[in-house]
């Protein structure tokens, strides 16, 4: 049996990491926390996951708001597994502080902002250290899952296709809004979420996710190594404009915060939070964009499009305004369509076993992967997701042993790539 633990709760994805109950994991969940609207936010949503209707959950917090509860924390050694999401300036230095002190560690992502950093990422990942995990909730995504399974049957896929004018085989595009709905509610951002020296910026943000995705598909089982296979090539970053009014409507606040004038002009704070890289892993030219929009479109909500050139064919993920903004999976054919249409319907087939429902429609010469409703799952849904998996990994003992590697050439990459957008023109690209 494990006890959760809960540090400095300043992210709702704290709480969403209790959103389902576990056989493995105690009632009892510890918190050590700063006072103020963060944690009254964290509270307020573990509540309403006990008191829903359906399949309510039943966890008992028992919280600590003294100015010295990281060490009461450690001090108390109330559970085992320490989850913190909330400011990203701390975020690694609490991670590393907690495996030193022997606790497992569940981290919200991203671990860290700046290069400074990258010592504290090296300590925590030693073996002799208890096991830490990123949140990595876009890996359970099914149209991502199915994804990467399509990349390796190879009469469907074929292998990474490298054109010869340089042009990236992987792109990967995420789409993100300040204004959106969570758990039903509209989402309030605290102050700090706007100080990019706190938040950091969005190119070492959302980009973890996207980074993460290419290397764990292109490379399965496969350590890669900063050093030695990654060559980063261009970073780019620029703002998004939010109106004082629209900052009013996230977080409930009149005014900019001091912290953030500087980055003021005519009532409009210029928020860095969107950013390109371009990089080549183990030679295979990538390009990862973020971007931050202020509110979501009607009927819509964040978005993620991917497209993975193959040999013998081509794989996209997209989001149609026009198809109410399904995340949707299609083949497109580089060689005989019908041939590669019998070829992805067996694979189909095979598919289906572990995936029951998934069938085949032509759209022209391209081919639409239909994915049942009962497999598809939400982002608040992934949470929990991956909190089973380390969990698992808590009872085998181990990882992977791509997963720490993985996770400093991740961290690396986007630090390094900061301090290229840093030196650079700051229009998009």
């Amino acid at each position: 049996m494990h006890t959760i633990i809960i540090l400095n709760p300043g992210h709702f994805h704290a709480a969403l990491v209790l959103r389902e109950s576990h056989p493995d994991l105690a009632k009892d969940v510890f918190v050590y926390s700063e006072e103020g609207p963060d944690l009254k936010r964290f509270l307020d949503m573990v509540a309403s996951f006990n008191q829903r209707d359906h399949n309510p959950t039943a966890w008992r917090l028992h919280v600590y708001t003294g100015a010295d509860f990281r060490q009461k924390l450690i001090d108390e050694k109330k559970g085992n597994i320490v989850v913190i999401a909330g400011k990203n300036d701390t975020k690694m230095a609490d991670t590393e502080r907690m495996s030193r002190a022997g606790f497992y560690v569940l981290t919200d992502k991203p671990w860290l902002i700046n290069k400074e950093s990258l010592a504290l990422l090296h300590a925590t990942v030693q073996p002799e250290r208890p096991l830490s995990l990123d949140i990595m909730t876009e890996r359970f995504e099914i149209t991502t899952i199915l994804q990467k399974e399509l990349m390796a049957a190879k009469d469907v896929f074929g292998r990474i296709r490298i054109d010869s004018d340089g042009s990236p085989s992987v792109f990967k595009e995420s789409i993100h809004h300040l204004y959106k709905i969570v758990n039903d509610q509209p989402l309030v951002r605290p102050p700090w979420y706007f100080d990019i020296n706190v938040q950091g910026e969005g190119i070492t943000d959302v980009t973890t996710h996207l980074v993460d995705m290419t290397h764990w598909m292109l490379f399965p089982g496969t350590v890669i190594d900063f050093a030695q296979d990654i060559s980063l090539l261009q970073a780019r970053r620029w703002p998004t404009r939010i109106p004082l009014d629209i900052y009013s409507k996230i977080t409930h606040e009149n005014d900019f915060p001091d912290a953030v004038q500087k980055d003021v002009v005519q009532n409009s704070l210029s928020y860095f939070s969107n950013g390109d890289i371009f990089y080549r892993v183990k030679k295979v030219p990538v390009h990862i964009r973020v971007i931050w929009n202020l509110e979501i479109p009607e009927g819509g909500g964040d978005t993620h499009q991917s497209m993975i050139k193959g040999t013998r064919s081509d794989l996209h993920i997209r989001q149609l305004p026009d198809r109410g903004f399904k995340v949707e999976l299609l083949v497109a054919p580089r060689e005989d369509p019908a041939e590669l249409e019998t070829a992805l319907q067996a694979c189909i087939n095979k598919l289906a076993v572990k995936y029951p429902g998934l069938s085949i429609t032509r759209e022209e010469e391209n081919l639409l992967i239909n994915i049942p409703d009962n497999l598809r799952t939400t982002h608040e849904e992934h949470f929990c997701q991956v909190r089973d998996m380390f969990l698992d990994y808590l009872a085998r003992g181990r990882y992977p042993s791509e997963t720490e590697p993985g996770i400093v050439s991740k961290y690396t990459l986007l630090v390094e790539a900061q301090k290229l957008a840093l030196a650079s023109p700051y229009e998009p690209l």
